[in-house]
């Protein structure tokens, strides 16, 4: 059993949590609003007023937030947990943010002696309820090996990747590819509507073909059936895009098919779809040619 404090219940939290307690994990909670606490407690989490009051005894801090700016607030700050978190604990990000940012953090907390993961974390909702994403960790090995068992519980793949950083890297990698299968999809669907072709068959042909794809295979259905349902909003996806082409333009690679997908996300949040999947970028390409992907 290992002592946790996991801070943040947004999307991806509360079913880390679940899993963590159903591994026999002593888990303390925080969240910045109040009513996701309760669902957390339900399940066995013991829950903190503060941050301070989250990390104090823990052996592992862990967290998932949306953006950097979420990091300033909660690690980063003046009583954030980079300040107030005991030295002998490791501190493991699970988030999606900038290489900057991910520095950042690494830096305020081996000022104190912390150890520190970025771990990143593939999947949304549905594979973090089922303790199925996949992790990519930065970091000293050693220390990944020491809390391979709290990041078990959470993943269906862990993939260490090198030294800080490395984790923050390759999810930015990893998006990539799924910003463009998102686009060749919907470009895809959007050309067979036009064409006359059924686009149930369509999607069959996909499914069985070189160039099958989980992706295609969970939201092709969905996009048929027009639910766009969150299990990642489209914001996040705004967010992820523009934090991949800021990345790779510092190291001077062209990202060409994440360029065409953000022009995509872009309208669909311009059509008030930010709250709907991130595959709504999708509708944003039927509605450029004027089809319909629905049946």
């Amino acid at each position: 059993m290992t002592r946790i404090a996991y801070l943040g219940l947004g999307t991806m939290g509360l079913g880390m949590v679940t899993n963590l307690l159903a591994a026999g994990h002593d888990v303390t909670v925080w969240n910045r609003s109040e009513a996701p606490t309760k669902e957390a407690a339900d399940a066995g989490a013991t829950v903190a007023s503060s941050v301070a009051a989250a990390a104090e005894g823990a052996e592992v801090v862990m967290y998932c937030f949306s953006d950097d700016t979420a990091i300033d607030a909660v690690v980063l700050s003046e009583d954030g947990l980079a300040s107030v978190v005991d030295p002998s604990s490791v501190v493991i990000d699970l988030s999606t943010i900038s290489p900057e940012k991910s520095a950042e953090e690494r830096e305020a907390l081996e000022a104190r002696d912390v150890r520190f993961l970025d771990a990143p974390v593939f999947g949304s909702r549905g594979e973090a309820a089922a303790g199925g994403l996949w992790v990519v960790v930065g970091g000293d090995e050693a220390t990944f090996e020491e809390v391979r068992n709290v990041l078990e519980p959470i993943s269906e793949t862990l993939h260490y990747m090198g030294p800080g950083g490395s984790g923050v890297r390759m999810k930015l990698v990893g998006n990539l590819v799924v910003a463009s299968q998102l686009l060749a999809l919907g470009e895809a669907l959007t050309l067979a509507a036009k064409a006359g072709l059924d686009l149930e068959k369509v999607l069959g042909v996909f499914k069985v073909t070189d160039f099958r794809s989980p992706i295609f295979d969970g939201v092709g259905p969905s996009v048929l059936a027009d639910d766009y349902s969150p299990s990642f909003a489209l914001k996040l996806m705004q967010k992820d895009g523009r934090l991949i082409q800021a990345f790779a333009a510092e190291l001077g690679a062209p990202v060409p098919s994440v360029e065409a997908a953000s022009r995509y996300v872009d309208a669909a949040m311009e059509a008030g779809w930010e709250e709907q999947n991130a595959s709504a970028l999708i509708k944003a390409v039927a509605v450029e040619a004027d089809a319909s992907l629905s049946k």
